[in-house]
């Protein structure tokens, strides 16, 4: 115990000395929200790695194959194939059109106020779901490991998250996220390589194990390897596979509209930076989800029910560090229970930083003061003030919730968020001329309260399963072609958006080739 104690205690003081440093440099808003433009292409990839593979990819992916097999390493393939919508659509004109957050880019040609008013709502939503299944990972974590209670571990977390956000901002948040990176993949590399080891380092004779598994859920055999153990149709009945494709549909497009993955392409200091940020990030991310095979698998395989119960009932936020303990000991199980930890801090830190910088740049500072600041540092002052509001709110729901959810499903859930109101449009807005703020205004607001509303009428909604009125626990198939229509609709019913339209061409040039990208805000 003392051991992992002393994993824990060093990880802290690393990144509480990052934040003091940080905190020196935080010199105006730049600095605050954006670390000065300052970060290079190979540290933002590793940044928005951190920033990406969460708890839910750590400890909720790893329990979802153990258990599920073939269905639960559909969130790792669904997580890697987003990054490809990234690269494609988004990250090149959000950096150029943009300042600090997602809004930057819609109120390029629209009109400013409604848009950043439901940019800012969509964008704190989001990073609340997030948010709560990094906090249950953390309960989890810290609860097994050191004894202390699930809400204290929760409570913790979250203090340690707004020390980050409120003195080190965005640079301390990116150096926490590119350190967090490099142990999870030490962490996952070595754990991958055990259980290969435990196989007799036999590809053959891992998979052979993965076929002849009969251990999650049931007593019966079952082949990992075949799909619908999660969601066909003998166990979901016949809206499983409906459900699967949801899923899916969230899980690809989702990315794109995360607030905290999209801000990380302001930290750069062009588009080109921010492309090869992108594919230094798809390396990383890559390599991490083929590795969930063994780890994912490899719990399946080695470990016994008992080792992953809690409270008799299965626990997926513990796979990962059980087979840990079973494979490596103690030691190695404080070392994966730290890295865990490490994930779930960062990945915390810049969804908070996301949720706050909308908030003060988008709603206080271009809603409420119409773009000028009441004095200087305000905008920072209302960002610091907004992270202890984000935080103590998705503590308390987290704290609600308690330990057994899936962090992994939660996430699946802001995906969905995402995808249907953030994604349909910043697609448009870059692709669409005729797009105008009635649209903008629609998508926003159509796609966040149909994904919303699905959610709470879903069997794991308000209802439960008994009294569910919507059938699909994820509602991205329905939600996100609802935020499109919107979009969409809300367009053509409306009068053409003449001097909108006049600076589409200007958001293309700029959007494609970066002329300007400085003052995107001061058009």
């Amino acid at each position: 115990m003392s051991i992992a104690l002393s994993m824990f205690v060093g990880f802290v003081a690393l990144t509480l000395l990052i934040t003091f440093w940080a905190a020196r440099k935080n010199t105006g808003a730049s600095a605050y929200f954006a670390a000065g433009r300052s970060i290079t292409g190979w540290q933002n990839g590793l940044a928005v790695a951190g920033d990406y593979m969460s708890a839910a990819s750590f400890l909720g992916i790893s329990g979802a194959i153990c258990l599920n097999g073939y269905d639960g390493f559909m969130y790792s393939v669904g997580f890697l194939v987003a990054y490809i919508t990234v690269l494609l659509i988004v990250a090149e004109p959000l950096r150029n059109a943009g300042k600090y957050t997602m809004a930057d880019l819609l109120a390029y040609r629209l009109s400013p106020r409604p848009v950043r008013a439901m940019a800012s709502l969509s964008t704190l939503t989001v990073s609340t779901f997030y948010m709560i299944a990094q906090m249950v990972g953390a309960g989890v974590i810290i609860e097994k490991l050191i004894g202390a209670s699930f809400h204290t571990a929760v409570i913790g977390v979250g203090v340690l998250m707004l020390v980050y956000v409120v003195f080190g901002g965005m640079l301390a948040t990116t150096w926490v996220q590119i350190i967090k990176a490099i142990l999870l993949m030490i962490g996952a590399f070595m754990l991958s390589v055990l259980v290969l080891k435990h196989h007799g380092y036999s590809l053959g004779a891992f998979f052979d194990s993965v076929t002849a598994a009969t251990y999650a859920g049931t007593e019966a055999p079952k082949n990992l390897l075949e799909p619908g153990l999660q969601y066909g149709v003998a166990v979901k009945g016949p809206w499983g596979p409906t459900d699967f494709l949801s899923l899916s549909l969230a899980l690809v497009l989702g990315t794109a509209g995360l607030p905290h993955i999209l801000v990380r392409f302001y930290t750069v200091p062009d588009a080109k930076t921010a492309r090869s940020s992108v594919v230094w990030a798809m390396a990383i991310i890559g390599l991490f989800y083929i590795l969930t095979t063994f780890f994912g698998f490899g719990a399946a395989t080695i470990l016994e029910k008992s080792q992953i119960l809690s409270d008799g009932k299965p626990n997926p936020n513990m796979v990962a560090p059980a087979l840990a303990q079973h494979l490596g000991g103690e030691l190695f199980f404080a070392f994966i229970s730290a890295v865990a930890f490490a994930t779930i801090l960062a990945v915390v830190a810049g969804l908070t930083m996301s949720a706050s910088a909308s908030f003060a740049h988008d709603f206080y500072t271009n809603v409420i003061h119409h773009g000028k600041e009441t004095r200087p540092g305000q905008e920072v002052k209302v960002a610091r003030i907004t992270a202890f509001v984000v935080g103590a709110v998705s503590i308390g729901i987290a704290i609600y919730l308690g330990p057994s959810v899936n962090a992994a499903f939660l996430v699946g859930l802001a995906f969905a968020v995402a995808a249907s109101a953030n994604l349909p449009v910043i697609v448009l807005s870059v692709f669409w001329k005729r797009f105008n703020t009635t649209g903008a205004v629609a998508g926003l607001s159509i796609g966040l309260l149909s994904s919303i509303v699905l959610i709470l009428l879903s069997p794991n909604g308000l209802f439960g399963k008994a009294g569910a009125l919507f059938p699909l626990e994820n509602p991205g198939i329905v939600s996100i072609p609802l935020g499109f229509l919107a979009a969409w609709l809300g367009t053509v019913v409306t009068a053409r958006d003449a001097a909108g339209e006049a600076k589409f061409a200007e958001l293309t040039v700029r959007a494609h080739t970066g002329l300007g990208a400085e003052k995107a805000v001061s058009h």
